[in-house]
């Protein structure tokens, strides 16, 4: 059982705390406190600058999960001057974060072995040069170098990925990101305003009901309002319909990437279907303009019930026979098993989330270990496999598939009367607020900070993709180049998230 961290502020998941009672720690405090906390099985969930109103000083915010105690830590201290220890050496999973802070506030990372731009964005202050082409090298005569990226084939958005092989051997695989930048995070400076929800529902553009919830959930925080009980049950079913939706989406991707077309085109009409109960549910396919503050945008009548549960009920039938083709089939699973290997111990050090975390032996799933919403009274349990590869990554999603669709019928036959209404009320002045919940990919973490105004001085957003990229770089190692899109896709990590 992990100790309880007596150094930083703890704080619940979707609650909110005055600045005030957050001490500003030492600069030497802070980071031995982290190094502790993440000995402990602590996790990074979020770690940021914040700009202040003093030349030449930038606080530095970090959120810390228990995830075996069900609760959050919040620590800050105050940099002075151009730059602040790294911990990356000692704490791998913090050197993403390390690497944005050093682009986004121009601080210099001391001792970060690997200091690069992370979406090679240009900012004048910034320490880190954005040379897109300055990437690790292998040297040898047998040593070749593929460069895949950013433009795909097909319609999908760009990375690039840059291979270091031995023949057909993945020696080293370097990701860049950050062609999907579009400065979400500074562009909510200064809200919430209309725009807020539009930029919350496109985060991750298939993640709308993740990013979305987790959004209204600080605003209910810093407001003091939440959403009734009906409410929270239909926002939970609307989250475990994109769950469905895409976790059924990337089975049937799968499937295709090995050549397995019966369960690809069944799985790519499923897709279809599940997000056709979405839009049956709100009026559209992606959630949007469904989640508010406090409350829908729309509420469902009892024929509306009716009808989702006699979809669903037919496509679990069909989702089962589809899927359950994959388990059978020698070729498909000789192709799944000991392919991508991410073991349990590189995905703590990494800090890994979701489904590939669960992929590895670990029990990380928010909706267990830090509930919110109606996930705190319908009791989840976390599936896990530990294998660590294709395999165990794909039926992870099968088992999923299988809870989320229970839930939602269990939910939807006791759907509680009430009204589903938004209200509002001011934000909390001077506060800090946050909110975690586990969208399909994995945990979705938005932390925000208000000022005297009662309006945002800093939003930052941590997809699940942004803890997972590098988790992606670390499979592919000594696997064949060829199993490449396989890997990727058992991780399906977003770009446009991880850029914001």
């Amino acid at each position: 059982m992990a100790a309880i961290n007596h150094t930083f502020t703890p704080i619940n998941n979707t609650s909110a705390i005055p600045l005030e009672k957050i001490p500003v720690l030492a600069v030497d405090d802070f980071m031995q406190s982290i190094l502790k906390s993440v000995q402990k099985s602590h996790r990074i969930s979020s770690y940021f600058g914040v700009a202040t109103d003093k030349i030449d000083t930038t606080l530095l915010y970090v959120i810390l999960s228990d995830d075996d105690e069900n609760r959050l830590f919040v620590g800050r201290t105050e940099i002075t001057g151009g730059s602040f220890p790294s911990l990356t050496a000692l704490c791998p999973q913090i050197h993403l974060f390390e690497r944005e802070i050093a682009e986004q506030f121009g601080l210099q990372p001391i001792g970060h072995p690997w200091l690069k731009p992370v979406r090679y964005t240009r900012n004048k202050t910034s320490p880190v040069e954005p040379a897109v082409g300055d990437f690790y090298r292998i040297d040898g005569d047998q040593i070749h170098e593929v460069a895949v990226g950013p433009v795909h084939a097909g319609i999908i958005e760009p990375g690039h990925f840059r291979f270091q092989c031995n023949g057909e051997k993945v020696l080293h695989l370097e990701i860049a990101l950050g062609f999907q930048h579009r400065g979400i995070e500074e562009a909510l400076i200064g809200g919430p305003d209309k725009k807020t929800i539009h930029y919350m529902e496109t985060a991750a553009g298939d993640t709308t009901i993740g990013h979305t919830t987790t959004y209204c959930q600080i605003i209910e925080a810093l407001s003091h309002t939440k959403k009734t009980a009906r409410a929270q049950v239909l926002s939970g079913i609307a989250l475990e319909l994109e769950r469905l939706a895409n976790h059924i989406g990337d089975l049937g991707a799968l499937s295709g990437d090995v050549g397995f077309l019966p369960t690809a085109s069944f799985c790519g009409r499923i897709r279809g279907d599940f997000l056709n109960c979405t839009g049956l549910l709100c009026g559209n396919r992606f959630g949007r303009g469904f989640i508010k503050p406090s409350g829908l945008g729309s509420d469902i009548d009892s024929t509306t019930v009716d009808t989702l549960l006699k979809k669903i009920i037919v496509l679990t039938k069909e989702t089962k026979d589809a899927i359950s083709l994959l388990w059978s089939n020698q070729s498909v699973m000789a192709r799944f098993e000991d392919t991508g290997l991410l073991t349990g111990q590189q995905a703590i050090e990494l800090g890994v989330v979701g489904v590939a975390a669960r992929a590895s032996g670990l029990s990380r799933d928010a909706r267990l270990n830090h509930p919110s919403g109606v996930f705190r009274f319908f009791q989840m349990h976390t599936c896990t496999v530990d294998s660590g590869d294709v395999f165990a990554r794909a039926y992870i999603r099968w088992l999923e598939i299988e809870q989320s669709i229970d839930f939602i019928i269990k939910q939807l036959t006791s759907l509680p009367d009430g009204s589903v209404t938004p209200s509002s009320n001011d934000l909390d002045k001077n506060c800090l607020s946050v909110a975690i919940n586990e969208g399909w990919r994995g945990e979705i973490c938005h932390v925000a900070i208000t000022g005297e105004n009662g309006q945002f001085v800093r939003y930052k957003i941590v997809d699940p993709s942004f803890h997972n990229w590098y988790a992606l770089a670390e499979a592919v190692k000594n696997q064949e180049i060829s199993d490449f899109p396989l890997c990727n896709k058992s991780f399906n990590l977003s770009y446009c998230g991880h850029d914001l």
